[in-house]
């Protein structure tokens, strides 16, 4: 009876220490999600090396493996979930007795993000884990300096969410920082501009990324500020929608001196500030004059 009891110890132990191997040589690195086509996974049999291998998950989302006559369902389920489908397979098909099967996600390819748009790195990358729309922003490096004042999120064809980016980075809203779990596109629009040409320091383009910013004040900031001799009056034009310009006169001077309020510009506005060439000239013969003045003092003449 002694002899027995020893005999049978051993045999409890292996049956002990077998799934745990399995755990052991199985052990995912990837968080267990559902899977889908295209997905890699490594499939382990314990004590059968002929089955254990590495497979993808085909376009109709199975996996077939060797001695299976039929491939084994594995889109949407869990890896643990596929484990049992494999092993409960190898029975029926009277492969193995009690197989034990272990199942490791090697790679995803099912679960692609996209972001595009006004980022510093476009890029697709599987979701793994629990990613949300600031992760995916984040893989991009980040918004452009031309980026607009929404982010648009595409879950599918016609599930459209529009993300206003004050309330998602400045605020810091839980609210509109979604979850991600693949499929998704994220495009990060250009912001719509203005634009100031003339007698400034830094004509351009300039990014609009709220309508009720751009003014003529608030753009003459952006453009640096006025060069001298800049005339009294500047001109905005506009597209009056049949793809002609208006041109609308602007009171700067009485602008800047507080005379009138500052005036509201709209996208695509072109704000031109002339030059004032009377006044430069008078500039310029003052200053001549001013030269001839000093030049007689010291006692010489130069006629130009």
């Amino acid at each position: 009876m002694r002899a027995l009891l020893w005999l049978a110890l051993p045999l409890a132990a292996i049956a002990q220490i077998r799934p745990n191997l399995m755990e052991e040589v199985g052990r995912e690195n990837l968080p267990a999600q559902k899977l889908g086509v295209d997905d890699l996974v490594a499939v382990s049999v314990y004590d059968a090396p002929e089955l254990t291998r590495t497979v993808r998950v085909e376009a109709d989302g199975t996996v077939h493996l060797p001695l299976l006559q039929e491939g084994v369902a594995a889109g949407g389920k869990l890896p643990r979930e596929l484990e049992r489908a494999i092993a409960e397979a190898l029975k029926t098909g009277e492969i193995l007795v009690d197989p034990v099967v272990k199942v490791t996600v090697v790679e995803y390819h099912s679960r692609p993000i996209a972001v595009m748009g006004a980022v510093k790195k476009p890029l697709t990358f599987q979701s793994v884990g629990t990613v949300t729309l600031l992760d995916a922003l984040a893989r991009a490096e980040g918004l452009t300096a031309e980026s607009g004042a929404s982010i648009i999120l595409t879950r599918a064809p016609g599930d459209v969410e529009r993300i206003p980016v004050k309330q998602l980075m400045r605020d810091a809203d839980p609210s509109v920082n979604f979850l991600l779990h693949g499929g998704e596109e994220v495009r990060v629009p250009e912001a719509e501009k203005v634009f100031v040409v003339g007698n400034v320091r830094r004509s351009g383009a300039f990014p609009v990324r709220d309508p009720a910013d751009p003014s003529v004040l608030k753009l003459i900031a952006l453009a640096e500020g006025l060069m001298p001799y800049s005339s009294r009056l500047a001109y905005v034009y506009r597209d009056d929608g049949s793809g002609a310009k208006q041109e609308i006169p602007i009171e700067l001077q009485k602008i800047l001196e507080r005379k009138v309020p500052d005036v509201p510009l709209l996208v695509n506005d072109v704000l031109y500030i002339p030059d004032n060439k009377g006044k430069r000239t008078t500039a310029e013969v003052l200053n001549r004059l001013a030269g001839f003045g000093s030049t007689v003092g010291s006692g010489l003449i130069v006629w130009h």
